[in-house]
């Protein structure tokens, strides 16, 4: 179970037995396990993707990316991975679905950031 301690009692304060708890835990896994395959379609079904990332190079408020590939794995209600476009990367710490054509991923180093991707430059 990936609730801590304080989330469990806090669920148990409410009336929540052992079992429901346990079935929350699971729900939760299931919907992050579900988020981070269909970010991952999202991202290999495009040829270019556009992002608001800020880069230190461009003083474009859109960019567009070729991705190389999307690399993806849950614990829990984690999601950790890796984005590697074609010429650098970097890691994933968290994501999110916006709606069919836009995206949120928590990048970590060299990042540092939540940055959003659409398959149309227009949508961000």
């Amino acid at each position: 179970m990936h609730f801590d301690s304080r989330t469990q009692a806090a669920l148990r304060e409410v009336g929540l037995d052992i079992d429901r708890i346990r079935e929350a835990s699971d729900l939760v896994t299931e919907a992050v396990a579900d988020d981070a395959d269909a970010l991952s379609a999202f991202f290999a079904d495009a040829d270019s993707i556009y992002s608001d990332m800020e880069l230190a190079h461009s003083s474009d408020e859109i960019q567009q990316h070729s991705v190389d590939h999307v690399d993806l794995y849950t614990h829990g209600a984690s999601m950790r991975g890796y984005l590697q476009f074609d010429s650098w990367g970097v890691p994933i710490e968290g994501g999110r679905i916006l709606s069919d054509d836009v995206v949120e991923l928590t990048l970590g180093p060299t990042v540092h950031d939540r940055v959003r991707f659409a398959r149309n430059a227009d949508l961000l």
